[in-house]
């Protein structure tokens, strides 16, 4: 079932988790021979400091179907899951952690989901099992307000366990810390999306990577994912809508200061809002210039040739 072209592929970040790899390994191999459908595994070591990638390449060896992808340094979760996705072959993607909190029993059960039409399949992790106020309660304020802003409503954004149609996956850009985005691309694509309670298990090897200092990449990023989503192919749309918005409130300042001057004999120096008035006309002018130069880039960046966020240093188990 490994040998032939692979119908899923799982891809697994990888960062100094040397001690979770062999039980993931025997845990991941005895699901995916159970499926009975050709597969791959693709471990992607983002720039570990500890013997990783040595536990990765002991799997491509014990495991068929186990693939190895060693990036140059460490460029981050969203850079390593880009390099799995570069790699996969499969028809269906799926994604899972490497720290063994997500059970790769349930993927049968979102594999399933996909026989009643579904293009992603998300975990929810309905019972986590993480501390609630550094990790559960501020992953359920990010999911919230990310379900608000993208229309894409799911319980757990933050759930590294989702399968995908390998065609909403291999059109995404992924930069920054993006990957917790990819339901809400999928779902801007036209993607069918059901969300399913999965297991969670607290973790028994290694330290988390996650702390809370993410939670404000997170609001950053969902700000550069709305602008994707609403403005990325005409962004004179909201440039220039705020400048014409500052530059109209402006000249209403500046006729109400011309009002009292020629009615109530008031003096313009004394007045400051004549002063704000001109803020307001030349911020709205500023702005209506970036988006005529936003313009300008946006085409550039549709037309420059790709460039990956990552190196890939060597690979091993692929054919």
């Amino acid at each position: 079932m490994a040998d032939a072209k692979p119908y899923l592929s799982v891809i697994i970040p990888v960062y100094n988790e040397e001690e979770s790899l062999p039980g993931l390994g025997e845990e991941l191999s005895a699901v995916m021979e159970s499926l009975q459908k050709p597969y791959e595994v693709i471990l992607v070591d983002d720039g570990s400091t500890d013997s990783s990638f040595a536990g990765i390449q002991d799997l491509t060896k014990r495991y068929q179907g186990f693939r190895g992808v060693r990036l140059g340094r460490n460029v981050g979760q969203t850079a390593a899951v880009s390099a799995g996705i570069a790699q996969a072959h499969g028809e269906i993607i799926g994604m899972l952690d490497a720290d063994r909190q997500n059970d790769p029993k349930d993927i049968p059960m979102l594999l399933a989901k996909f026989d009643e039409g579904y293009d992603v399949v998300s975990g929810w992790r309905k019972d986590r099992q993480d501390p609630g106020l550094t990790r559960v309660l501020p992953s359920r304020i990010a999911n919230g307000i990310i379900s608000w802003a993208t229309g894409v409503h799911l319980h757990d954004y933050g759930c590294t366990l989702k399968l995908y149609r390998a065609v909403y996956l291999k059109s995404v850009r992924l930069y920054g810390e993006m990957h917790r985005f990819i339901p809400a691309f999928a779902g801007f694509l036209g993607a069918r999306i059901v969300e399913v309670p999965v297991n969670h298990r607290a973790r028994a090897l290694g330290v988390s990577k996650y702390g809370l200092g993410r939670t404000f990449k997170v609001i950053l990023d969902l700000m550069t994912v709305k602008f994707m989503d609403s403005y990325m192919a005409k962004p004179i749309y909201l440039f220039g809508g705020s400048g014409l918005l500052m530059g109209g409130l402006g000249v209403l300042m500046a006729c109400y200061t011309l009002y009292h001057k020629f009615h109530d004999h008031v003096f313009v120096k004394d007045q400051p809002l004549f002063q704000v008035s001109i803020f307001f006309a030349l911020a709205g002018l500023q702005l209506l210039l970036l988006g005529l130069v936003a313009e300008i880039l946006i085409r550039v960046y549709f037309d420059i040739k790709d460039k990956p966020p990552y190196f890939i240093r060597e690979t091993v188990g692929f054919n």
